[in-house]
């Protein structure tokens, strides 16, 4: 018998790192061979070295669409509809956070029907982190809802299973004893955080003292396709002269975000997660007109003490530990899934469902991160190369 056909579809590198924690499901399987494609979009620039990273078999996106497969797998909508195969559609973050209103519709991000429907052609399976969603795709696209399965939502799994080694994420980063690490998120677009870095770096850079303080940078790789890796740098240059470290897109930031003693964050996935970690969280920007008001994302808006522009930084590290309460975090990232601990268990038995062959015998297992570099690694100043 000849090996099943699947095919991950790559649109940016957000999209591929989702993609990922899915495919390592279908690891020692001998009877499936996963191929990779990176469909045009205006944050792909740094897909083909992503995909030339993993040493993976990429086929041209014109050739894909005049091939079948037997199995097709994508955290975006555009262009899937050319697709010959069963498809699952996935969201490439946490929860549907966003409202958006562009040349294509205004909505829900994932949640609108060009998003569920690409093309007007139904996928195999709409994959969703939460039973709540069924209610908000019903009303978007009556007709996916017969094809939505509840998976759960494959970072809230890693992040919880790897907790317990926050010691040792910390050890390898190059965390002293008696420092706190600060890492300030930002999601992408002109409302995120990274819109603000110019008034928020110079806070990180001249009010946390060295002694107690570790800085590190978590910026969405959109940021860095859209604006290019050189000019990002360039930006954030005099930060990583003086210690603070940038995380770059390719690297797991999840490890960073559960070291993390305090997280500066916006409206965007990782910031949510962060509601997982158990560290105190100030928000920069949270704009209201951006954020879906059913979301988790506004819980988070309505609860998280918001960053001043007046009073001194580490005062407010402070305020916002003082202010932290665990039982509110938990009933926030409660809503990014509802198959806690489930997803791989889930997502395993709709893929090998699909391709029509039975699960290899044995228990899907959430494996914890690996160990980050060291911080120093991602401290690159200005016109320097990155190993």
């Amino acid at each position: 018998m000849g090996r099943k056909k699947v095919l991950a579809v790559v649109h940016t590198v957000t999209y591929g790192k989702r993609l990922l924690d899915v495919l390592s499901l279908l690891e020692a399987d001998f009877r499936v061979q996963v191929v990779f494609t990176a469909p045009p979009h205006a944050f792909g620039d740094d897909v083909p070295a992503f995909l030339a990273r993993l040493g993976s078999v990429v086929l041209p996106w014109d050739q894909v669409t005049r091939m079948s497969f037997d199995l097709a797998l994508a955290a975006g909508p555009r262009g899937v509809e050319h697709i010959d195969a069963p498809l699952i559609t996935l969201p490439h973050g946490a929860n549907y956070l966003k409202r958006v209103a562009d040349g294509t519709g205004a909505g829900v991000a994932g949640l609108r029907r060009q998003d569920l429907v690409p093309g007007g052609r139904l996928p195999a399976a709409v994959g969703v982190p939460h039973r709540a969603e069924l209610r908000a795709l019903e009303r978007a696209c009556p007709e996916a809802l017969p094809l939505a399965r509840v998976l759960g939502d494959p970072v809230y799994d890693r992040i919880t299973a790897s907790l317990p080694l926050r010691a040792a994420y910390r050890r390898a980063l190059g965390i002293g004893a008696g420092q706190e690490l600060v890492v300030a998120v930002s999601t992408w677009g002109a409302q995120s955080s990274f819109g603000r870095f110019d008034a928020l770096l110079p806070r990180l850079i001249g009010e946390l003292p060295q002694a107690r303080f570790r800085t590190a940078l978590l910026v969405h790789p959109n940021v860095w396709s859209g604006h290019g890796a050189y000019q990002v740098r360039s930006w954030l240059a005099r930060c990583g002269r003086l210690g603070i470290a940038l995380v770059p897109p390719e690297a797991d930031w999840r490890g960073v975000l559960i070291a993390a003693d305090w997280i500066i964050g916006d409206h965007g996935s990782v910031t949510l997660y962060g509601t997982l970690t158990g560290a105190p969280m100030l928000l920069a920007t949270s704009p209201e007109a951006e954020i879906n008001p059913a979301s988790p994302a506004a819980a988070l808006a309505a609860h998280a003490p918001t960053l001043s522009p007046t009073h001194p930084l580490a005062d407010q590290l402070d305020y916002a530990a003082a202010a932290y309460r665990a039982e509110d975090y938990a009933a926030i990232s409660s809503r990014i899934t509802s198959e806690p601990g489930r997803f791989n268990r889930n997502m395993r038995r709709l893929m090998y469902e699909l391709l029509g062959i039975g699960e290899l015998a044995h228990e899907p297992v959430t494996v914890p991160l690996p160990e980050p570099p060291p911080l120093t690694t991602w401290a690159p100043g200005h016109g320097e190369v990155p190993a």
